[in-house]
């Protein structure tokens, strides 16, 4: 299970940008995480609280967004989500594919309380 060793980057970046910018508290944290990134959301938010546990993000909420695996066809340019087709262009039925989104995993936010 490397999603332990994605929080703890997560949280040291987090860290980081908060220290930098002399932050003491932080709201929420939005994170898009791409449907072809190898993370399982599910064990991010289990892990998430024994992450922060001890930290001043503690009280911080994890708000994750899937981002769908899209993919444009090589061979006839069918933009398709390549979970939902297996890897095959729905329109020709090629493999051959350019992945467009959902392989990242990426903080998007961070908001701080007002």
């Amino acid at each position: 299970m490397h999603e332990i060793g994605v929080v703890r980057s997560m949280v040291k970046t987090v860290t980081a940008f908060a220290e930098a910018n002399q932050i003491t508290d932080i709201a929420e944290i939005v994170v898009d995480v791409g449907e072809l990134s190898l993370v399982i959301p599910k064990y991010v938010e289990d892990i998430y609280p024994h992450v922060v546990e001890d930290t001043f993000l503690k009280n911080t909420k994890l708000i994750l967004n899937i981002v769908p695996g899209m993919a444009e066809c090589d061979e006839c340019n069918e933009v398709f989500n390549v979970i939902e087709h297996k890897g095959y262009c729905p329109h020709c039925g090629s493999f051959e594919k350019t992945i467009l989104t959902g392989k990242d995993f990426l903080i998007r936010e961070i908001h701080i309380p007002e």
